[in-house]
């Protein structure tokens, strides 16, 4: 008995571990995914890396580890990792989403023969994702906008479309008018889309976000006018609503594309970085990122520099802070 008795410690000392063990990778996971929303793509990669790399890890790892890839715009990556994560779960909605959506991205930039290839396999990611929970709205809006965008011969059409609107309407009134919209817009019925988008407004819980789709639409339109006065209820939104603040950035993309009143665009940077609900939809880095050229753009040199280095204190590997020419300001 005398040497069982020696190892009873060392048996009660791995049995109460056990569970920090296994709370350990949860705790990871945790951190890894706040740091993804809070646009820290270096700190989720660093807390993901021993998962991942190890081939042992959970499939939310590799789930986590796709969508930071996808921030970075790493489309073959992302893809690898979410690919990974349906082989590990095949039963998560949410996985075979962000599959669709990596694979979507290599798609748009794929020779036409690879782009119908992996066009099958967004549509197929996509129901399967609709499939596995029916009440997924962010998985119905991808889906119906898949449908109205893309040809025939690879699943579209706007009839099916549609139809993802019906089901939306009972998820998310908001999402189901705005899918309306863009099937209008895509039809050239603009009274239609306007209309949608105003309702999508009117139905949004977070209203903010449904101005910029319908600034959007009049970027389209190229009604300017119209347009930077629907960016300027987006501002006005998000003064009431501030977990909607990642709207700003949505809406400051849209004045720096059209070149148009470049210092609020700024202005709606700052406030959407200096806010805390920053989220992965519109990292950080990727505002710095914009924030530096438009500080060189507005001639402030010295701020510009300060962006870009806070971008890629953020996220080294992102390409387009990395290449980010600033001009310096000569007094």
């Amino acid at each position: 008995m005398r040497p069982l008795l020696s190892t009873l410690p060392v048996l009660l000392a791995i049995a109460l571990a056990m569970p920090l063990f296994a709370q350990a990778p949860k705790d990871r996971l945790l951190q890894a995914n706040a740091a993804l929303q809070a646009g820290d793509a270096d700190k989720a990669l660093a807390l993901l890396g021993p998962l991942v790399q190890s081939g042992a890890g959970p499939a939310e790892a590799h789930n986590l580890e796709c969508r930071v890839r996808f921030t970075l715009e790493h489309w073959d990556t992302a893809a690898s990792e979410c690919e990974l994560a349906v082989a590990l779960d095949g039963q998560n909605s949410a996985y075979h989403l962000w599959l669709g959506r990596a694979l979507g991205e290599k798609a748009s930039r794929a020779s036409f023969l690879s782009a119908y290839s992996l066009g099958k396999r967004v549509l197929a990611e996509f129901q399967e994702a609709v499939r596995l929970n029916p009440r997924n709205a962010e998985a119905l809006s991808d889906l119906g906008e898949y449908y109205y965008s893309a040809p025939g011969i690879v699943g579209g059409g706007f009839g099916k479309a549609e139809s993802v609107a019906a089901q939306l309407d009972k998820l998310d009134a908001a999402r189901a008018h705005e899918l309306r919209g863009r099937i209008a817009l895509e039809r050239k019925d603009y009274g239609t889309a306007e209309r949608e988008f105003k309702q999508a407004i009117a139905a949004g819980s977070h209203p903010a976000f449904q101005w910029t789709s319908l600034a959007a639409f009049y970027r389209r339109q190229q009604r300017w006018t119209e347009m930077e006065s629907a960016i300027h209820s987006c501002v006005s939104a998000v003064d009431r609503d501030k977990r909607a603040s990642a709207a700003l950035f949505d809406g400051a993309s849209i004045l720096i594309a059209t070149n148009r009143d470049l210092p609020l665009a700024a202005r709606m940077l700052e406030n959407y970085l200096a806010s805390s609900s920053k989220t992965e939809d519109a990292p950080a880095f990727v505002a710095h990122t914009r924030l530096a050229r438009l500080r060189g753009q507005l001639g402030d040199s010295a701020a510009a520099k300060q962006e870009q280095t806070a971008a890629l204190a953020l996220a080294h590997e992102y390409r387009p802070a990395q290449n980010l020419k600033l001009q310096e300001t000569k007094h």
